[in-house]
């Protein structure tokens, strides 16, 4: 296991399972020191600097009440008031944020952009959501699993929702487990490359599998997880042409009493929201007995938090 002081986090194509499964111990450990009024600012007098290009509830909330907890300073960057929006480079914003803050986290559109801030800066570059990625829904995600289902092997995931950060995020990680995702959709839309290629190569390691089917009870049989998530994203340049298409597209992907039927009986409903009730998902399955959301939602904080620890070297 390499060090984490330091490295950026930018996918979990660039971490290993143990790796990952680290950090998630970790996050366990916080969420019982908070739970039990534990202090544990490990990083105190540390800063993060926060830029946030898409709109946030969750993670922007989760990253400042983590970096509270751990005596540390995050300070919210606007984007339209920074002068990166009058015309300074990207590079240049980035050299000077690295002066003066001992981390970024960044949610933004393309992941080049991430990547390009971790090129010109030496301290951590954390992605908070690009287009391609969400990495820290995903911890969240596994520790969420594991406390549902008591363990991180032998998991079958009924997958549904736009082909974007979240299906690509997923498909690594079920990957990385050795896990066997099928994923529904309609036709004609398109997987991310990188992801696809990282995937394939991963599962002939762990023994994963990963599929993409037109048919959504395919996909749901015998699932051990749901996870169905919205079918439009946020995007920039998209009309609102095309987002009536690609819902009218994958509203027959529904994630309702029926689907959830065709999973197995003790099967956990995951949405990482904000949720549009009616379209991806029903009231009747996200507020039902096999939904966790809001307890999925609450765990983005401390896997936040053993992230920040763990890369900013509060903990080693």
């Amino acid at each position: 296991m390499r060090e984490f002081k330091g490295r950026d986090f930018l996918t979990l194509m660039d971490y290993t399972k143990e790796e990952i499964l680290r950090i998630i111990d970790l996050a366990d450990e916080l969420k019982e020191k908070l739970a039990k009024g534990e202090p544990h600012t490990y990083l105190t007098g540390k800063t993060v600097a926060m830029i946030f290009e898409k709109h946030s509830t969750r993670t922007r909330l989760s990253f400042q009440a983590g970096a509270a907890h751990l005596g540390m300073q995050a300070f919210y960057m606007d984007p339209s008031t920074m002068q990166i929006s009058r015309g300074e480079s990207l590079a240049d914003t980035a050299k000077t944020i690295d002066r003066y803050a001992d981390a970024l986290v960044i949610r933004t559109f393309e992941q080049e952009i991430v990547e390009d801030f971790a090129k010109n800066m030496e301290r951590p570059v954390i992605n908070a959501l690009t287009n391609e990625t969400h990495p820290c829904q995903l911890l969240a995600d596994i520790q969420h699993v594991r406390e549902r289902k008591g363990r991180l092997d032998d998991l079958k995931i009924g997958y549904v929702g736009d082909v974007w950060n979240m299906a690509h995020s997923w498909g690594i990680v079920s990957s990385l487990f050795g896990w066997d995702m099928k994923y529904a959709l309609p036709k004609g839309y398109d997987y991310w490359p990188r992801a696809r290629e990282f995937i394939d190569k991963t599962n002939k390691e762990s023994g994963g599998s990963f599929e993409m089917t037109q048919d959504l009870k395919e996909a749901m049989t015998d699932a051990d997880v749901v996870v169905g998530i919205t079918f439009v994203s946020m995007t920039r340049g998209a009309t609102e042409e095309d987002m009536k298409k690609k819902l009218k597209d994958f509203l027959p992907y529904q994630i309702n009493s029926k689907a959830m039927s065709w999973a197995k009986d003790d099967a956990i409903y995951m949405h990482c929201l904000p949720a549009h009730r009616g379209e991806e998902v029903t009231s009747e399955v996200i507020d039902g007995p096999q939904s966790f959301v809001f307890d999925q939602a609450e765990n983005r904080m401390h896997t936040e938090k053993a992230l920040m620890a763990l890369l900013l070297g509060g903990v080693k």
